[in-house]
């Protein structure tokens, strides 16, 4: 078998095992072998490319891979080890970025060195895919840093409102057509030049006239640009495993992007358009929806302990309290009595897709217990007590009573047709897409006040101290 063969068939067999990962990580409790399954198909893709490199790379070009492989894999082992989950989203708007730049490096190369074999037709292709992937590349680049930007906060998280905003994009894409029949018709590198620079500014501009509120979706949707950028440099290198794999992640990341827009009652064309069409989003007046009432760890405890059935419907304050140990604690000692205790999940609950899910798998909480909104909606109103830990928008009843609201129509997750909710929060301040949420002030809401990691340490202790005498009781009697 020729080099080239045995290339070819270990690129069959990573698709093969990019595909069984990609199965694997829709579900969490396969997601463990999903990622098995993708760790190896990609050693199995470097190994061949390496192989089939070495043919017609020098000993001091091998020398430079395998260097940069050591090296991006040291930095990827570090980072991987070292981040929080809160930093999850950020992280992954970096990697984003990664790709959108190689694409882009990628597309400039096949422009400065082009194959003498390719002529007429052949030739205006080519300079098509180069300007394509270019443009594709460099639009990730710059719209997943200004990503970074806004979910690591240090740059604000509302979006930018420029003079004929629409008008930009629509007059960048326009100009981005006729660049390229431009320079397939006559290749200059002053066109190459034009078109890096527009889209530069067209990804972030993008990406800063999206608002806080849809960050979720626009990381899904940059992994879905991070995709065909590497499927567009898989056809300028004749590389048919980065053509199937970008198309596998573009079209994944297109499709859940779509499920997410629909759970945020969002456009799907207004998100990747820029916020085209978005209506303004406002923070309301706490002042017009009356009074809400607090209530203390000890008290919590109490409603637990009469409690028939809980749900517990966790948030991004959870992850930033990194909450969730105390709160599979809390689950254990609940069920050990007796109690029904599930986990109600938003789909878009957190900073990117599964968060959450994430989050309580890595506090060991059984996966039978952990159910999507769909899965529990109709089941708050025979609930005995709801805890909301750190979620604010994705159980706001203004999405299906409030017609004006700016997040009116959006599926939330019912918590307020419990018999008591119990809302852990450090203040009374808007949620992310900066809406003012009326179930803080409704009669059967309290408000638990505080670090929700502390809160919930606070209610484990109450619990174990009642436990404690009715044990000596118990051991005294007998």
């Amino acid at each position: 078998m020729t080099t080239t063969t045995a290339a070819q068939a270990a690129y069959v067999v990573a698709s093969l095992l990019f595909i069984l990962s990609l199965a694997g990580l829709s579900q969490h409790r396969t997601s463990r072998s999903g990622v098995v399954w993708g760790i190896a198909g990609m050693v199995i893709a470097l190994a061949a490319t390496i192989g089939l490199a070495s043919r017609s790379i020098t000993a001091a070009g091998l020398v430079l891979i395998a260097v940069a492989t050591a090296v991006g894999a040291g930095i990827g082992l570090w980072r991987a080890r070292v981040v929080e989950m809160t930093g999850m989203p950020e992280l992954i708007a970096v990697m984003h970025s990664f790709v959108g730049l190689a694409a882009a490096l990628v597309g400039w190369n096949g422009y400065l060195d082009v194959d003498a074999e390719l002529t007429g037709s052949l030739l205006r292709i080519h300079h098509a895919e180069v300007f394509l992937g270019v443009f594709i590349g460099a639009v990730t680049f710059t719209g997943s840093v200004v990503a970074y930007l806004k979910l690591s906060a240090r740059i604000k998280s509302r979006p930018l409102m420029l003079p004929g905003r629409h008008a930009l994009n629509l007059g960048a894409l326009a100009a981005f057509a006729v660049l390229t029949v431009a320079f397939v018709a006559r290749p200059h590198m002053g066109l190459l030049i034009a078109v890096t620079v527009l889209a530069l500014a067209l990804g972030a501009h993008l990406v800063a006239s999206i608002g806080g509120g849809d960050m979720p979706v626009v990381v899904s949707m940059l992994n879905s640009y991070s995709g065909w950028a590497a499927a567009a440099s898989g056809f300028l290198l004749a590389n048919n495993l980065l053509i199937v794999t970008g198309a596998l992640v573009g079209s994944s990341g297109a499709y859940l992007s779509y499920i997410m827009c629909k759970a945020m009652n969002r456009s799907f064309l207004s998100v990747i358009a820029g916020g085209f069409g978005a209506r303004t989003v406002t923070s309301g007046d706490a002042g017009d929806l009356g009074e809400h009432q607090e209530i203390s760890a000890e008290d919590t405890a109490e409603l637990l302990r009469d409690a028939s059935s809980v749900i517990i419907t966790p948030g991004y304050g959870m992850a930033v309290a990194q909450a969730q140990y105390p709160v599979a604690e809390l689950a254990r000692k609940l069920r050990d009595r007796g109690i029904e205790v599930r986990f109600g999940i938003h789909p878009v609950a957190g900073r990117l897709p599964g968060h959450m899910n994430v989050l309580l798998a890595e506090a060991n909480v059984p996966y039978d217990i952990v159910l999507d909104m769909d899965e529990i909606n109709d089941d708050f109103a025979a609930t005995s007590v709801v805890l909301v830990i750190g979620a604010n928008d994705t159980v706001n009843p203004a999405a299906t009573d409030d017609p004006a609201s700016p997040i009116a129509g959006m599926p939330v997750l019912h918590v307020w047709e419990a018999a008591h909710v119990v809302v852990f929060k450090r203040s009374m301040a808007a949620g992310y897409a900066g809406v003012q949420n009326p179930l803080f002030f409704r009669e059967n809401s309290r408000m638990l006040f505080g670090d929700a990691r502390q809160r919930v340490d606070a209610i484990l202790s109450s619990l174990d101290a009642t436990d404690a005498p009715a044990a000596a009781m118990v051991g005294t009697a007998n």
